[in-house]
């Protein structure tokens, strides 16, 4: 207790989370897909930003821009690429897993939970997006090789 008002959350005081139906057919559709590349427009995920809309967007983008790059690109690029792709891969399962904990708290306010839940399926997607050329980069390297 602090100046007389009660700082412990009585389960009574805690509301439930209203779910967005739509986002969790994302989250469930993302476990699902091989390859984001592959989704048309009307398949992709949808996020509660506009921001965030935009930033999928460049995205894809810029992995299928790499993906049309390995098929002419020399073994010290690839090589090169792989080394960041997978450092960053380290840092958006980092990120993940923050926001998956941070979302089963369950002490964010309606709009923490909302931005939250866009990051996790951003890093969901970015995720996805990258094990899927990290694939594509070692298959690469190891025909080079040879």
């Amino acid at each position: 207790m602090l100046n007389n008002v009660d700082l412990v959350r009585k389960p009574q005081d805690v509301k439930p989370v209203l779910q967005n139906t739509d986002v969790d057919d994302d989250f469930h559709l993302l476990d699902q897909i091989d390859n984001i590349l592959d989704l048309d427009e009307n398949q992709y995920p949808r996020f509660t930003l506009a921001k965030n809309k935009a930033r999928f967007l460049r995205m894809l983008s810029w992995y299928k821009n790499k993906e049309e790059w390995l098929d002419v690109a020399p073994l010290s690029g690839v090589n090169k690429l792989f080394k960041q792709q997978t450092k960053e891969l380290e840092g958006i399962r980092s990120s993940k897993l923050d926001y998956e904990m941070e979302l089963e708290t369950g002490t964010l306010t309606p709009s923490q939970r909302s931005y939250r839940r866009d990051e996790l399926k951003m890093c969901k997607v970015q995720e996805k997006m990258a094990v899927h050329l990290i694939s594509k980069m070692q298959v690469k390297i190891k025909s080079g090789r040879r």
